[in-house]
């Protein structure tokens, strides 16, 4: 809406299409809402100078930034219908937080905030982004029908842009629609003056200023739902009030959020605007009920559930009449593989994706978006994410999406995010949420309105459950290690301190014991110091390792000796006071650890050659603590083992977690992984590591295990791996096996071991206990790799 900044260009080439006889820009105003404007919204209007009706269909009206730069993109509104002879045509825009009077209705909306002073606006014939940020390049698309420049743009007709838009002027043809291909000869600066196809201007009735309003109370008004929702993501009616906008009250929610979703029983026939919208009460509990057909008035706007999140379009403040109850609703759309496309979401060069037009035959998000407040169905699905403590389940529309062996769904690559799932809440807040594992399902039609939240995105908020089918899920347990194999394992116990209950200490115990059937070693994650969140300063973690040992004891294990290395308080991450690290438990009837003594928090330890061979400077000791690699955030855990006179180096290790990356679901796209620039520093410090360890004995056995807090198929794994120095053993699974654990419906890789290339006789399982499932000792899956070191080559 502001100005936008100014750059020199010099011998700029002109467009030079052929002059318009039928359809054109006839005028463009980007000054709506801005300081000293009267009217509140941005527009542009088209006019037919023909002698025929000018179809619009698959049309769209574009915008590009007057200089635009690498990375500027043209934002596109999509028009339906058509301009009649001599006719106009009207497309609103931004609206701005200024200006006091509303156009009259308009014949498309859109929500791009278009700069008041320079721009270019194109009519195109068809609704993909144009790509041309030239004159000479736009009139040379055939796709452009007319094309205006304005203020300084680079792109324009003729001799120049038309001059003298601002916040209070707009740029305009002639009454007789004249063209010769020369904006500045061809447009006028002036006092905005919106007509649309009815003919109508500002303050002239049907949908001007008041948002709908006028006429008897029990009279809707003219504004309807698919009017505020729009074509984009954002509602061209955002910060106006709308009156007496009618609908029937398909879903209720007296929790949390609290309000209802109204739905139009008399739908447009545009596919991307949605007929259903939220009416947010704040903190009075509605008082109406499903079926009612209402009438509301309040004012419409963009909700954000976090800074990264998509927006829900509400209308909040209302004022209710109910007209009559017991009303039949409208019918559900159906979530299925038919109706959801299998592309997940259009992109925006890295920028929002919020203006674009949606395509919902094209884009799962999109076509949810074109559903918001939408009731919809789905019938006997599957689940792939289990129930949580919030009252939560993921399901998927797709049963032949990527399935596991398990009942799952599969995040294998950033490109297959897997676009049926869909996760699932109740409105019923008088029956119990179902207890469900991942390869239940959900018999029978569950449906109701179709929501967006900050955690998992677009959701179906049930009026109607399915009935759980329990599919009998058992947790996983591995073989025991033979005699003349080393058994080691990795388990993040999810921050496990001193003042746990029993409970806890005894289900992640027997997950050690019975589960993963003792091994020799097991390099466990997120051990609190002695009184955990406390944050008093202590960091041992002798307490809460001696109630471990004794419960795995308990259940049936062996009697584990331990090793670690205290952190400097609250320098690791995790729960602040909790001072969470890596802990090397071993069985020492089977296996001996060898202490090199020295290494504490600050300390690095480092690989040297002596007499007895390749040794670590300090076991149990750290990687180079003090890199900034480390900043806030575990350091690996080094250590040497001996096991059947066989030397073997283990490294545990915890990468810094996703926080602060922005969801596959957000306006944002591509997401921004900006955790992942840390977690590649610390896969090259690894991977630094080992290729010193290689260095000094090629035939060194090593095990690096740990939470990665990455993909298999991610850039940290990438540059763990570098020069062959560890093999990921994930990958050596079948696909539908490669999982560690469970989010947004999606089985992933996050904890992972690997192998240097000695290790050439292994047997590999992830042993799957706790991410499936609605009770849970830990949300990751341990896993385990026994290794028959007698077997093992030297190179």
């Amino acid at each position: 809406m502001g100005a936008a900044g100014a750059f020199a260009f010099t011998a700029l080439p002109t467009a030079s299409a052929t002059p318009s006889a039928s359809a054109v820009i006839a005028e463009v105003y980007g000054g709506g809402g801005n300081s000293g404007a009267t009217l509140t919204r941005d527009f542009v209007e088209l006019g037919n100078a023909g002698a025929t009706a000018y179809d619009l269909s698959g049309y769209s009206v574009q915008y590009l930034s007057g200089t635009p730069s690498s990375g500027s993109t043209w934002q596109v509104t999509a028009l339906t219908g058509a301009i009649a002879p001599g006719a106009r045509y009207l497309v609103g825009e931004g609206t701005g937080s200024g200006g006091t009077t509303a156009l009259p209705t308009t014949d498309a909306t859109g929500s791009i905030a278009m700069s008041a002073t320079s721009g270019t606006i194109a009519l195109v014939s068809g609704a993909t982004a144009l790509t041309c940020k030239t004159a000479a390049d736009c009139a040379a698309d055939p796709s452009v029908v007319d094309l205006t420049g304005y203020g300084t743009a680079v792109v324009r007709e003729g001799s120049g842009p038309a001059t003298g838009a601002s916040n209070t002027a707009a740029v305009a043809r002639a009454d007789s629609l004249a063209d010769t291909d020369d904006n500045a000869a061809d447009f006028t600066s002036g006092t905005p003056s919106p007509v649309n196809s009815a003919g109508q201007t500002p303050g002239s009735g049907d949908g001007g200023g008041d948002g709908g309003g006028g006429g008897s109370p029990t009279d809707p008004g003219t504004v309807r739902v698919h009017d505020i929702q729009g074509t984009t993501r954002l509602s061209p009616y955002s910060g106006q009030t709308v009156t007496r906008v009618p609908g029937i009250v398909t879903g209720v929610r007296s929790s949390g959020s609290l309000g209802y979703w109204i739905q139009d029983p008399a739908p447009d026939t545009d596919p991307r605007t949605s007929e259903a919208v939220f009416v947010y009460t704040g903190s009075a509990k509605p008082t109406v009920a499903v079926g009612d057909s209402v009438l509301v008035t309040g004012k419409v706007s963009e909700y954000y559930p976090s800074s990264t999140s998509q927006s829900n379009t509400e209308i909040a403040g209302p004022t209710t009449t109910v007209l009559s109850s017991g009303n039949a609703l409208p019918d559900a759309v159906a979530l299925n593989a038919t109706s959801v496309p299998d592309a997940y979401i259009p992109t925006a060069s890295g920028g929002s994706i919020e203006s674009l037009a949606l395509q919902p035959t094209v884009y799962a998000q999109d076509f949810y978006e074109s559903l918001e407040g939408v009731r919809v169905t789905f019938a006997d699905a599957r689940v792939v994410g289990a129930s949580d403590a919030y009252g939560e389940l993921w399901v998927t529309v797709k049963p032949d999406e990527s399935a596991t062996a398990r009942g799952g769904t599969l995040y294998s690559s950033y490109d297959q995010p897997n676009t049926g799932r869909i996760e699932v809440m109740s409105l019923d807040t008088t029956s119990t949420f179902p207890v469900a594992n991942v390869g239940d399902e959900l018999s029978g039609a569950t449906t109701g309105p179709l929501d967006y939240s900050t955690y998992g995105g677009y959701n179906v908020q049930a009026t109607q459950l399915g009935t759980l089918v329990d599919n009998g899920l058992k947790q996983e347990v591995t073989r025991r290690q033979k005699k003349d194999e080393l058994a080691v394992a990795t388990y993040n116990v999810e921050n496990l301190d001193a003042l746990d209950t029993q409970e806890k200490f005894a289900r992640l115990a027997e997950g050690v014991a019975v589960n993963l059937n003792s091994p020799d070693i097991v390099a466990l994650e997120e051990i609190q110091d002695d009184n955990g969140a406390t944050n008093d300063g202590t960091v041992t973690a002798e307490a809460t390792l001696k109630r471990f040992t004794d419960a795995v004891r308990a259940a049936g294990g062996p009697v584990y000796k331990w090793r670690y290395i205290s952190p400097t308080n609250d320098e690791d991450g995790g729960e602040p006071g909790g001072n969470i690290r890596q802990v090397f438990l071993f069985n020492p009837k089977r296996v001996s650890f060898t202490d090199h003594k020295g290494g504490d928090a600050t300390t690095a330890t480092s690989v040297v050659k002596t007499r007895k061979g390749v040794e670590l400077t300090y076991s149990p000791g750290r990687i180079d603590p003090t890199n900034a690699a480390w900043e806030d955030s575990r350091k690996p855990l080094a250590g040497e083992f001996t096991f059947q006179g066989e030397q073997v180096f283990v490294i545990a290790n915890h990468f810094i977690s996703k926080g602060g990356d922005q969801p596959i679901h957000g306006r944002y796209q591509p997401p921004a992984r900006s955790s992942e620039t840390q977690r590649a520093a610390q896969a090259a410090e690894v991977n630094t590591f080992v290729t010193s360890l290689l260095a000094a004995d090629k035939n060194a056995k090593a095990v690096v295990l740990g939470d990665l807090n990455d993909y298999e198929f991610s850039q940290t794994v990438t540059t763990l791996t570098a020069g062959k120095v560890l093999k990921p053993l994930i990958t050596t699974l079948p696909a539908a096996e490669r999982y560690t654990y469970v989010y947004d419906g999606n089985s992933q890789t996050l904890d992972h071991i690997l192998t240097s290339p000695a290790v050439t006789s292994f047997n590999y399982d992830v042993v799957h206990i706790n991410a499936e499932f609605a009770d849970q000792a830990s949300d990751h899956d341990p896993q385990i790799v026994r290794i028959d070191l007698s077997k093992c080559r030297r190179r």
